[in-house]
């Protein structure tokens, strides 16, 4: 009888230290074997959250390389670890089963999308960078050197960071691009 009552959390709660039932009493032996997702992770990679343009900061908890929770960062200077119920339910995005995980390609005038290769893909988007870079190349202009592409240009989202943005800046640079800009300073 003792051992019945010593579980029913009301009797722990009336004859023990803790009469509002806030802490121990409350406390069953489930209740003491639950271990969070978080605490058995492999390990956390800090990322950031792929919904609006504020970046607030995000910590992902993976086992056995999956992701197993996905909380708010209180390292962000952001957001300190609030997320909103779309950043908190980001989770869903990357592990949902309905998630496409291959390459879609429509091709021009066609109706049906087809999945392609992921080497095929990033040929194809070589090859039309580079076709774009020569097609809009310019040398000169109004007698001036300029060496420029005028086929290609960058807007970035806000939710690059700045390591990325420079980057990008570095990478259309090089290609002779001059129309980079930045969602964040529009």
């Amino acid at each position: 009888m003792k051992t019945w009552l010593d579980a029913w959390p009301v009797f722990r709660q009336l004859t023990g230290p803790d009469p509002l039932g806030r802490g121990a009493a409350a406390r069953s032996r489930a209740t003491e074997n639950v271990v969070s997702r978080t605490a058995t992770a492999d390990r956390v990679v800090q990322s950031v959250c792929p919904y609006c343009a504020v970046g607030c900061g995000q910590r992902i908890f993976v086992k056995d390389e999956q992701i197993v929770q996905i909380e708010g960062d209180p390292d962000s200077p952001i957001s300190r670890g609030r997320l909103c119920p779309k950043g908190s339910a980001s989770k869903s995005l990357v592990t949902s089963p309905t998630r496409v995980t291959t390459v879609k390609y429509r091709r021009p005038y066609g109706t049906e999308w087809e999945d392609l290769e992921l080497d095929t893909a990033m040929e194809m988007i070589a090859d039309r960078v580079l076709e774009a870079r020569r097609k809009g190349w310019q040398d000169e202009n109004g007698g001036k050197r300029v060496n420029r592409t005028m086929g290609l240009a960058s807007l970035g989202g806000a939710t690059l960071d700045n390591e990325e943005n420079y980057l990008m800046k570095k990478l259309y640079s090089a290609m002779g691009a001059i129309q980079i800009e930045n969602q964040a300073r529009i």
